[in-house]
């Protein structure tokens, strides 16, 4: 799992800041666990690089496009999924 936050994959690795983490939400916990059983693991990732970013923040048309890349992903208009669509059918 890529994260951007450093703190959070600390805690994640580190038990000894739990007095200052007790607020943290318990699907938090569960992925403290997963870590800790070796199912899953952290990898910090910069910010610019967060392809996730584009599910959850309100982003600039240009970083849309550059995570839209990234990700491998196409926008499609009206008419090119109808062109898809027809093509598909033939």
């Amino acid at each position: 799992m890529y994260c951007d936050n450093k703190s959070v994959i600390a805690l994640c690795y580190n038990n000894a800041q739990h007095s200052q983490s007790k607020h943290i939400d318990i699907r938090f916990h569960f992925i403290k666990e997963q870590v800790e059983n070796g199912v899953v693991e952290l990898y910090f990732v910069n910010t610019e690089y967060q392809l996730a970013d584009i599910f959850t923040k309100a982003l600039s048309r240009e970083r849309i496009e550059f995570l839209i890349n990234k990700l491998r992903m196409r926008s499609f208009t009206p008419e090119t999924l109808k062109q898809l669509a027809d093509e598909a059918e033939e």
